[in-house]
């Protein structure tokens, strides 16, 4: 197998462009919260410059990736894509029983499609925040950039459509998104025949990972490489339960996926190669409006990772690079030595279980070992 063979992806975990991140882009929705605590998503803005001093705005719609987009300049992955929890509407239609709720303007669009974006995981917990008709304005707006949105659609035939990428010869990505209760998705939110919403999982049973790999497999082609990107779990717990680690297991060993892209705890989690095959149980965050937000220090949320796996032509992983990153002033930022340490020491301890390792290389990059 030849180094040409080889298909080198962009993974990363939440990417949040709403509330206070909407308001420091060029276009802003109003900044009205429903929050217990803050009511004006502007506070959030302030917060940064409190924590990590002013900067100007309007941030530019690149700007905020920073010195991730170096990075990805260098790896010329063949897609890039991300766990967008986001709304992209104006609706003022919130959806009262949540108590947080994410929106961004359209015209920030460009904040995607400035990183080369190709494809946003749509089946998660804040994609409806502002209701069906937000929904529907995302879908509306990720199409329009030329976008594919996974994971989340006007019915339930086009929420569970994969979305579609060739790769020469003959060959193609294919991207997958499901949503599980564990991570807050409101029951509510299920689409269904003729009524929008995500593909939200019943459980994480066999019956439902036979049934999912069962609907994946009908769509695979051989030399297909095929991600499965899972919202899933509760925020702030490093433990990867049993039926986590057996419903990803039971994918790959039905031929089903390739990868399994996990989200949702907002920190790093373990990685796990099995049977050759990638899982990231949770990629952590990547680009939000936290900064100076207090609580949970113990998990670093603050810091985040570029995932920038490489896999060989039959699907299996060929090598695992982390670039560890940060957020300050509403922009990533490479992460400094005692970050990158950190995130080494979390996916050593983390991948005990799972027999994988990390190494920091003379470029305050991390590589994974495993086998």
């Amino acid at each position: 197998m030849t180094g040409a063979d080889r298909v080198t992806l962009f993974l990363c975990g939440d990417v949040m462009t709403g509330r206070g991140l909407d308001q420091a882009l060029p276009f802003h929705c109003d900044p009205v919260l429903y929050e217990d605590y803050v009511k004006d998503a502007r506070d959030y803005v302030r917060l940064a410059e409190r924590t990590n001093g002013r900067f100007y705005r309007p941030l530019g719609f690149a700007e905020v990736w920073g010195e991730a987009l170096a990075e990805l300049d260098r790896a010329r992955p063949a897609l890039r894509l991300v766990n967008f929890e986001t709304s992209v509407t104006t609706s003022p239609d919130y959806w009262g029983e949540k108590g947080i709720h994410y929106r961004m303007h359209p015209g920030n669009i460009p904040v995607l499609t400035a990183a080369g974006i190709g494809c946003c995981s749509l089946a998660n917990n804040h994609v409806v925040d502002w209701g069906y008709a937000g929904l529907l304005e995302t879908l509306d707006a990720l199409a329009t950039a030329g976008i594919k949105g996974v994971g989340a659609g006007r019915n339930l035939l086009e929420a569970r459509a994969p979305a579609k990428f060739p790769l020469l010869p003959e060959r193609r990505i294919l991207v997958f998104a499901v949503g599980a209760w564990t991570s807050g998705i409101p029951f509510d939110w299920a689409a269904t025949k003729d009524k929008p919403g995500v593909d939200l999982l019943p459980d994480l049973s066999v019956a439902t990972a036979d049934l999912l790999a069962e609907r994946i497999g009908s769509s695979r082609r051989p030399g297909d490489l095929v991600v499965l990107s899972i919202h899933w779990g509760p925020n702030w717990r490093f433990e990867v339960s049993n039926d986590e680690q057996d419903f990803a297991h039971r994918l790959i060993d039905s031929g089903a996926i390739d990868v399994l892209h996990g989200h949702s705890s907002h920190h790093v989690k373990g990685v796990e190669v099995y049977r050759g095959k990638l899982v990231l149980y949770g990629c952590g965050d990547f680009l939000d409006d936290y900064e100076g937000i207090g609580g949970h220090e113990s998990f670093r949320g603050d810091l985040g990772l570029v995932y920038l796996p490489s896999f060989e032509a039959n699907g299996e992983l060929a090598s695992l690079e982390l670039v560890p990153t940060t957020v300050r002033r509403f922009q990533v930022r490479r992460a400094d030595p005692e970050g990158a340490a950190w995130l080494q020491e979390t996916l050593q301890r983390e991948g005990r279980r799972f027999g994988t390792s990390a190494w920091l290389d003379g470029e305050g990059r991390l590589r994974l070992r495993w086998g």
